[in-house]
């Protein structure tokens, strides 16, 4: 039974939640950090704000996804070994979380963060045109696909940056192109933790497929747009995201340690 009562003021709230997330999450990730605030406003537990989130965000993901696959920035048979790998490290991250401690990455994670924030920030020309790849592809992607599929799984915050900044730098892809890619992962370690979710009973359903209503919308709009006007558009828009999850994770540590 639904802990709360779906109003129509309610429903227009996470409808436009979902919408904004979703085109914010479709060109340079970081939905969550505008989704789960709203979720936990509504007096539902962390928990479940956190599972609703993967529910609702799984749908923008896959809209997103799809248009870039549309569009011909991302082709399928390109994107399954790290989808495999990152499947494989989402269910080892979501089986950990269970068992460990998640306080180290909390340290950790922002000190990466403002490494990939700094890059991004004086490389003017990182992700206009295409490079040499540092490494091979599968390499790329079981190493990449492990460690940031169990980070997503583990803890989550600034997943989408990581891939981001890693197909950009590693593999030499151009912003539009490594956006598109990290759309197909994210989505994968989201199915994953959200089947973790739903076994938990952790997802409100009324609340997260509203909000997936907006989120497919959003999703197609952003990818639409980052398709369309590329690395001046999609750059400041990941430079802001990646800065506010860094105050979002600060925060958060300094909150706990009070």
């Amino acid at each position: 039974m639904d802990p709360i009562e779906l109003t129509p003021h309610l429903f227009l709230l996470l409808f436009g939640t979902g919408f904004s997330a979703g085109f914010v999450d479709s060109i340079a990730g970081g939905g969550g950090l505008i989704a789960l605030p709203v979720l936990l406003s509504t007096g539902i537990s962390p928990q479940m704000a956190l599972g609703t989130n993967k529910l609702q965000g799984s749908f923008g993901t896959l809209s997103a996804t799809c248009n870039y696959i549309r569009k011909g920035e991302l082709k399928l048979n390109e994107t399954w070994t790290g989808a495999l790998f990152t499947m494989i490290g989402a269910m080892t991250g979501a089986w950990a979380i269970q068992h460990l401690d998640a306080g180290f990455l909390n340290r950790i994670i922002p000190f990466l963060l403002v490494a990939v924030f700094l890059y991004t920030l004086f490389s003017r020309n990182l992700g206009t045109s295409t490079t040499r790849p540092k490494l091979p592809r599968n390499l790329f992607f079981m190493i990449f696909g492990l460690g940031l599929g169990f980070y997503d799984g583990f803890f989550g915050p600034g997943t989408g940056s990581f891939w981001t900044a890693a197909f950009i730098a590693v593999m030499g892809f151009t912003m539009t192109r490594a956006a598109g890619f990290t759309r197909i992962m994210n989505f994968v370690s989201n199915i994953v933790a959200l089947t973790m979710f739903i076994i938990g009973d952790n997802v409100l359903y009324s609340v997260g497929l509203c909000m997936a209503l907006g989120q497919v919308l959003g999703a197609r709009m952003g990818s639409s747009l980052a398709i369309q006007k590329g690395a001046g558009f999609i750059r400041p828009i990941f430079l802001t995201v990646v800065f506010l999850t860094i105050v979002r994770l600060v925060y958060l540590n300094y909150s706990t340690q009070v």
